[in-house]
C-alpha cells in the first residue's frame, strides 16, 4: 500500500510544480496533497517536503493552522473567475453554468473560510 501512496504522491507533486507554471492547475492543493501521501508512504519526503523553501510553509500552516495563504486565496479566487468567465464565453449550456456557479462558489466560500497563513 505504501507504494500506491508514494505513486500518488509523486504524481501530484509533478503535477502540482507544472502548475506553477499553468495556468488554472491548482499548486497549492496538490502540494497538500503530496505531502499527506508522503506522510503515509515516505519519512524521507514527508521531511523534504515540509522543509522545502517554497513548499514547506504552505504545507506547515495547513498541517498547523488549517490555513491558506492570502497569496494562495487570491489566486484561487482569480482562477475560478477566470474558469467561469471562459464558460461564459463559451456560450456553454445554462444549467451547466448554474451548476458550475454552485460549485465554484462553494470552493469560494471554503477557501475564504479558512485562517490566512501565518507564515
Amino acid at each position: 500500500m505504501r507504494i500506491l501512496w508514494l505513486i500518488a504522491g509523486l504524481f501530484s507533486l509533478v503535477v502540482g510544480i507544472a502548475g506553477m507554471v499553468l495556468p488554472l492547475v491548482p499548486t497549492v492543493p496538490l502540494v497538500l496533497l503530496a505531502a499527506y501521501c508522503f506522510a503515509r508512504s515516505s519519512d524521507r519526503l514527508h521531511e523534504w517536503i515540509l522543509n522545502h523553501r517554497i513548499f514547506g510553509p504552505m504545507t506547515a500552516d495547513w498541517r498547523d493552522n488549517g490555513a491558506i495563504s492570502k497569496r494562495g486565496k487570491n489566486a484561487a479566487t482569480v482562477s475560478i473567475f477566470i474558469v467561469f468567465g471562459i464558460s461564459v464565453v463559451l456560450g456553454l449550456k445554462p444549467w451547466i453554468l448554474i451548476l458550475q456557479a454552485v460549485v465554484l462558489t462553494s470552493v469560494l466560500i471554503f477557501i475564504w473560510s479558512r485562517p490566512s497563513g501565518l507564515r
